[in-house]
């Protein structure tokens, strides 16, 4: 069995309940769904294995197979959520790849909207996201939990 590791904030995030707190917005059987603390724009969602796997390959052939429903339904809670024109999806996989999380795999799903990016990024070294994470919780949160009441195939556990 993979044992969590105590100083990767997925795996505390794994084992702790749902909270403004814990920015997990929702758990699937293999997986959880959480907001990004240092996201590049409203409603930065990562998808990460409940487990403390570097790659998608270690991954068990169940959990494999949920990972893509869960990012698909992760993206669509995204859309109704905030209305993006299109979204950045996608892993970095090592530290030359960018892995900011040693060790522990997960998918990003940022929202993109026309004219998101600006010059503060570039002149300022800055920064700047709409929407304080509590609000941005508590919406994606209740969307899920709708979401997982009318029937998805990604119950909550």
């Amino acid at each position: 069995m993979n044992e969590p590791k105590p100083d990767c904030f997925f795996c505390v995030a794994a084992h702790e309940s749902e909270s403004p707190q814990t920015l997990v917005v929702h758990r699937s059987t293999y997986h959880l769904v959480m907001l990004n603390k240092h996201p590049y724009n409203s409603g930065h969602l990562m998808v990460a294995p409940r487990l403390h796997l570097a790659d998608p390959s270690e991954s068990s052939p169940e959990a494999r197979d949920e990972l893509w429903p869960v990012i698909l339904h992760a993206r669509d809670v995204l859309a109704k959520a905030y209305s993006p024109d299109g979204f950045n999806m996608g892993m970095n996989l090592g530290s030359a790849a960018g892995a900011g999380v040693p060790g522990h795999f997960h998918f990003h799903i940022v929202p993109r909207w026309k004219g998101d990016a600006n010059f503060m990024g570039v002149v300022g070294d800055t920064r700047l996201v709409p929407e304080d994470l509590t609000k941005s919780w508590q919406r994606l949160r209740d969307l899920f939990q709708e979401s997982v009441s009318e029937g998805s195939s990604l119950e909550q556990t």
